[in-house]
This record gives structure tokens, sequence and C-alpha cells, in this order.
């Protein structure tokens, strides 16, 4: 059985990297190029793990994050954060949106910094999906 793993990023050379890494070590990937089409990518082919940008235009990762864990059928697939935004400064807007909407969103999987690291990322998903 093929893993399916969904990438969202908005960087068409972000995109072929992830699908390409991902290919060639044996998974199923499937990208969105937002937010938007993300949960709807989601939702259609219930991925086995999402690896997610963060700052994307038109719908952002922290607003698709929130929303799939919010959502009873999406909600336990592991999530990879990636944004070239620093661990602290995401954790942070995490933090004030949780207060601003009363809302407990938990942190997601794993979270890398851009440029993944070929070996670090593929290690943290295979880790993800045990």
């Amino acid at each position: 059985m093929t893993v399916k793993v969904l990438v969202v990023d908005d960087e068409p050379d972000m995109r072929t990297f992830l699908t390409t890494l991902l290919e060639t070590n044996g998974f199923s990937p499937i990208s969105a190029e937002d937010g938007r089409q993300g949960l709807e990518m989601a939702r259609k082919n219930k991925p086995s793990l999402i690896i997610l940008d963060v700052m994307m235009p038109r719908e952002s990762g922290v607003t698709m994050y929130r929303e799939l864990k919010l959502d009873s059928f999406l909600k336990e697939i592991p999530v990879i954060m990636l944004s070239a935004l620093s661990k602290k400064t995401f954790f942070h807007s995490q933090r004030i949106l949780d207060e601003y909407k009363g809302e407990k969103i938990p942190e997601p999987t794993a979270y890398i910094e851009k440029p993944p690291e070929p070996d670090e990322l593929l290690e943290i998903i295979r880790r993800s999906l045990k």
C-alpha cells in the first residue's frame, strides 16, 4: 500500500523538490498550492501525512492547520510545518490565535525551517507515520 502525502506550498520549486523527494522514497505525493486547495485535497484524499508551508497567499498554512485540527475527519493526520519563519515566531502566532479564538490547537507533529535537509525531512516523515 502506498502512503499518500499531501504537500501544500505556493512555491512551484519547493513543491517539485518535495514531491520528487517523496516519490523517489516510495511515497505517493499529492500537492496543492494554497491552504484552500490543500483542505479540499485533504478531504478528498485523506492523506497519511501533510507537509504544510506556513506563509502562502489566499489561505495561509496557519489557517489551514487550524481548520485541519478542528475537523473531526482530518484532525488525526500528522502535519509537518515547513517555513522560512522561525519556529518561535510560528508558535507565538499560534498562542495569540488560541487566546483570541478561545481554541487550544495542538502543536504540529514537527516544524522544519526552509530549506529542509532531505535526510532530516525523510526521517521526520517516517517517525511521524509510526
